[in-house]
């Protein structure tokens, strides 16, 4: 698999073959870490997933960014709780800052979703 046409493999665990959840991860880089990897140069991608295989969870991909952020990564993970242990640790650091969590749902997860909000709209009673 090639960096051009990476696919994001899903784990399915042993309870009941659902796909785990899917976190993207934003953050920057602090000038201390900047300074840090000019002086010495570090696969952090790898350092990444050490923290992230330590904390149960998986790192699907890494990437560095321009803009905004200066990295991206999508990791699955049992639970959002799961992701707050290895960003405490990065935090901690002082060497990254920013970072910033979301869940990402396939578009089968979304059709799941809007399937179910047919099934329970009926139940909801606006204000006024």
């Amino acid at each position: 698999m090639n960096s051009k046409n990476r696919m994001i493999a899903r784990a399915q665990p042993d309870s009941g073959g659902i796909d785990m959840p899917l976190f993207i991860v934003t953050g920057s880089y602090t000038a201390a870490a900047m300074k840090g990897m000019i002086a010495n140069p570090s696969d952090r991608e790898a350092a990444t997933k050490s923290i992230v295989d330590a904390s149960g969870g998986k790192l699907i991909s890494y990437y560095l960014t321009t803009g905004d952020n200066d990295f991206l990564m999508i990791v699955e993970g049992a639970n959002g709780l799961d992701m707050i242990a290895p960003l405490m640790v990065a935090g901690a650091s002082g060497t990254v800052s920013n970072l910033k969590t979301v869940q990402a749902y396939t578009s089968a997860e979304f059709m799941a979703a809007q399937k179910k909000a047919g099934q329970i709209a009926s139940s909801f009673k606006p204000a006024a």
